[in-house]
């Protein structure tokens, strides 16, 4: 059985043992207030803008349907992991069954690549908007919504399966000690007796390939909106809008490589700093993505206004 490939010391069962941030033990109840505090933000902002889109049935256009994909995958990455990391922090409850593990790693590492898909979404949805407007309604109808969703899930699938399958087919009869705040496939996979190496290889190559190519397409969508907010008055208020977006997605792309860098090659960088890295790669962005994408619309502020307000006087 699966389970006879753990031996974990000082544990009833089969588990893996989470330590938090490793070196920073004296800071991690500080540390979970500024985690806790992020997780509220993040819950509260995109369940608004998910109340909004639900509600108003104006907010029916792709781009609101994107924002509100945006807005699921995030509670999903942050639920997946923020919990267990504040009852690391908080109440030493270190202690993790392997198959929720594995469970919480297929979880945010498929987010990871949804998310992205979401952002190339919404890039190429600007790019027809502004560039082509009269096309709009044309190119992004119903049936090509269903299918960009259908994609952007299929290929978090299709990228999570094989790394899901190496990793949990894996021997793990060394220490169960994860030096990480959640179950990081490296980190968990480095605990392997057998080599791991192939698993992280192809971590590596296809988080180079989803993100390189999603990087790729995004930057020259942005790059003709900007052309075209250059050349037509009308469009200029787009320049702001886009350069709000490409600051949060610099913040989701560079550290998130960075990352997954440092974490499949040997490096001088502190186990803490790496750790802390990558918390920061999965909580950060998904607490600025509806103050950014969201509140910065004017029709998903209206909408919330009109919801917020009509409550109290239903109250």
């Amino acid at each position: 059985m699966a389970s006879d490939r753990f031996h974990c010391p000082n544990s009833s069962s089969s588990s893996f043992i989470l330590v938090g941030v490793p070196g920073l033990e004296a800071f991690h109840t500080w540390l979970g207030i500024l985690f806790c505090s992020w997780y509220i933000v993040t819950l509260v902002g995109n369940g608004v803008v998910l109340l909004a889109i639900g509600l108003d049935n104006s907010l029916r256009s792709p781009m609101h349907c994107f924002l509100g994909m945006l807005a699921v995958i995030d509670l999903v990455m942050v639920t997946s992991t923020v919990p267990k990391m504040l009852s690391i922090f908080w109440l030493n409850s270190t202690e993790t069954g392997y198959v929720a593990c594995f469970v919480q790693m297929f979880l945010v590492h498929s987010a990871t690549v949804e998310e992205s898909g979401v952002l190339l979404a919404m890039a190429f949805d600007r790019y027809v908007a502004i560039c082509h407007p009269l096309k709009y309604e044309t190119v992004l109808n119903r049936q090509t919504m269903v299918q960009i969703g259908l994609a952007i899930l299929g290929r978090a699938l299709l990228f999570m399966a094989p790394l899901t399958w190496m990793v949990t087919h894996l021997s793990y009869c060394r220490s169960c000690v994860v030096p990480h705040s959640y179950c990081e496939h490296v980190a968990v996979a480095k605990l392997a007796c057998g080599d791991h190496r192939p698993s992280s290889l192809y971590s590596v190559v296809w988080s180079s390939l989803v993100a390189g190519m999603d990087v790729a397409f995004i930057a020259v969508s942005y790059g003709m909106i900007i052309k075209a907010a250059v050349e037509k008055k009308s469009c200029r208020k787009a320049f702001s809008t886009c350069g709000c977006h490409i600051c949060v997605m610099l913040l989701y792309y560079i550290p998130g490589m960075v990352s997954i860098y440092i974490q499949a090659f040997d490096s001088s960088v502190s186990e803490w700093a790496q750790v802390l890295l990558a918390d920061l790669y999965l909580t950060l962005p998904t607490m600025l993505n509806p103050i950014i994408y969201s509140m910065r619309t004017k029709q998903i502020r209206q909408a919330v206004l009109k919801v917020v307000f009509s409550r109290k006087v239903h109250a």
